[in-house]
């Protein structure tokens, strides 16, 4: 039977990775692959972590199951920084860990499903996991602009979405650091949104990947406490993939926002059975590590030291692309605005290639950027090569 299956093309960003590694230039950049990188193109393991892990090795006791709920003294540990003081929004927000953000987006669209939503909508561009995800459950994606031509986000996309949808619809929203435009909603028009919602029947699904990498832990939360202060219910798929720096060990994390604190239990149990059949249980290294991160006050501070230094050098990169104003026929200001590692850039499939071919820069096909794989050094030949390429 098995014959039977069709070949799939290999993952783009997969195959870019290889012609990267097979490009024997010494100048070339990669600006294709999602990670943070310093300033010296390195994706290091945090300080904090590492002390973290130390910890866990000399203290850990056992490697037994957990159950599908995970470690749930890491859930309850990131709370304050996700929701704020009261971080169970008076006992009706509760969460299980998941592997990692992609891990918690599944879940949610999966739980959601069970609930009865049957389609999503969806800001396009997004993340192109999201549609394969939604695919692969059988949920509907109803797409709407995200992006205006100007580099802002385009409030009236989603309030045309809002307007047209109803019971057994959800929304599918980025709460910081748009992947992969960049483009985020101000506080403003996460208020408009919010009371949007507080009129609507649609269910928010806010997937909350990147939180400290835009503006600060505490800025980047806005837009999903102000959606969660004006609705009953709703998820929050979260990763700590990025701001622990934690790829490879797959640490996230999926809450439900519960109309009444009664309700959560049953929720949850779906959540767990969900889990049970698709992961069993969440791997515990990675957010056994946060947990200990968080419940120590010098850790934790050596950890937001940390993701301020990724920000500051993330921000610095932004503003010298800004400052560079027009590179051929590519307006970079707008990019001085936008938020964490990725931007996408107006550019054609067969300029990305000849950016490639004559002048060893690696991104995505769909004009998608990561920000963090420029420096101070490389970016004169970036800006240079786009130049050359679209003019």
């Amino acid at each position: 039977m098995l014959d039977r299956l069709d070949q799939q093309p290999p993952d783009a960003l997969l195959a870019l990775i290889k012609l990267y590694n097979a490009d024997p230039r010494g100048d070339k950049i990669d600006l294709g692959v999602g990670v943070y990188r310093t300033g010296q193109g390195e994706t290091p393991v945090f300080g904090a972590i590492k002390a973290a892990e130390r910890k866990l090795v000399e203290e850990q006791d056992t490697k037994a199951y957990l159950g599908p709920e995970g470690d749930m003294g890491f859930v309850h540990a990131l709370m304050p920084h996700i929701f704020g003081p009261d971080a169970t929004n008076n006992g009706r927000i509760e969460g299980m860990q998941t592997p990692g953000g992609t891990g918690a987006v599944r879940l949610a669209a999966a739980l959601a499903k069970r609930a009865g939503v049957g389609r999503i909508l969806m800001g396009t561009p997004s993340w192109p996991n999201h549609a394969q995800i939604l695919a692969d459950l059988g949920v509907e994606m109803a797409p709407f602009r995200h992006a205006a031509e100007d580099g802002t986000a385009d409030l009236a996309g989603l309030k045309a979405a809002l307007a047209n949808a109803g019971e057994g619809d959800a929304l599918l929203l980025h709460g910081c650091c748009h992947n992969p435009t960049g483009i985020d909603y101000s506080n403003e028009q996460w208020d408009e949104i919010a009371a949007l919602l507080a009129d609507s029947p649609v269910l928010p699904i806010v997937d909350l990947a990147y939180q400290g990498l835009g503006q600060g832990m505490e800025e980047d939360a806005y837009g999903a406490r102000a959606v969660l202060a004006a609705v009953p219910e709703a998820l929050i798929a979260y990763s700590c993939d990025k701001n622990f720096g934690l790829y490879r060990d797959r640490v996230g994390a999926l809450y439900v926002q519960a109309r009444e604190q009664s309700g959560l239990d049953a929720i949850l149990s779906n959540g767990a059975t969900l889990a049970r059949a698709a992961w069993s249980m969440p791997p515990d290294h990675g957010a056994a590590a946060v947990r200990l991160v968080l419940r120590d006050s010098a850790m934790t501070e050596q950890w937001l030291d940390e993701l301020d230094q990724m920000r500051t050098r993330i921000r610095q990169v932004r503003s010298k692309l800004a400052e560079a104003g027009v590179a051929g026929s590519v307006d970079l200001r707008p990019l001085g605005i936008q938020n964490g590692m990725f931007a996408m850039l107006p550019v054609s499939k067969e300029q990305v290639q000849k950016l490639r071919e004559d002048h060893g820069i690696y991104m995505a096909g769909s004009g998608r950027i990561n920000v963090a794989g420029l420096t101070l050094d490389n970016l004169p030949k970036f800006i240079a090569a786009l130049a050359d390429v679209t003019a």
